[in-house]
Parts: C-alpha cells; structure tokens; sequence
C-alpha cells in the first residue's frame, strides 16, 4: 500500500488515520450521507457501502471477513470485498477507491448522475 501525496486525493474525501483500523475489522464511516464500512484486510484497505441489500440494515462494518468476503453479520451473506458482487451475481453492494496519503484513508464516495438519453 503506497503512501500518496495530498495533490492525489481530489475527489477523494479524509476519513481517518490508517492507524485507526485494526486488521479484519470494520469502521464505520460516512462521506457526506453515504455510509461506508472500511476494512483492513492483508495490509490493504477496501471500502464498501454498510448497508446490507437484505434488510437494508446498515451493520457491515460490524460484520467478519472470511476469505475475500466480508459476511454480514445478521444473516450470513456474503459480498467480495474488492468487487461488491454477491455469489451467484445478485444484489451486490457498492465498493469505494480508496488511497492513503499523509497515513490517512481517503475515500472517493462521488456519486455520479446517470445521463438520460
């Protein structure tokens, strides 16, 4: 995990010192009113939305990893940590760049309009 300059991080929002996270074990963290669950899994940091597509319930931060999946931790499903997907490729959850400049987690949590055609 490389150390970026501050010039790096446009988009990108500070979110807390990367000594802050302990290894496989979810943050709780919101860029503006986007609710994010960050990790720290085999020295890098993944970011993905908190809230599980199930019962909509914003809990996995508070959820294990297990392999490249964090689980949730009220009924169990699964999502890949780098890509969000679900197994099987239904309801997936939304994952974040993240860079770490200064020791700080940077977020980019941007939310682009769709374009209508």
């Amino acid at each position: 995990m490389s150390d970026l300059q501050l010039s790096d991080t446009t988009n990108y929002t500070k979110v807390c010192k990367l000594s802050e996270l302990i290894p496989n074990r979810g943050k709780r963290v919101f860029v503006g009113d986007v609710d994010i669950a960050i990790f720290l899994i085999e020295g890098e940091v993944r970011a993905f939305s908190n809230i599980c597509p199930h019962q909509h319930s914003a809990i996995l931060y508070d959820g294990f990893i297990e392999g490249n999946n964090v689980v949730c931790p009220a009924h169990g499903w699964e999502f890949d940590v780098c890509t969000g997907k679900k197994a099987g490729g239904s309801r997936g959850i939304k994952t974040f760049p993240v860079l770490i400049a200064n020791s700080y987690v940077w977020i980019n949590a941007e939310i682009k309009e769709s374009s209508i055609f």
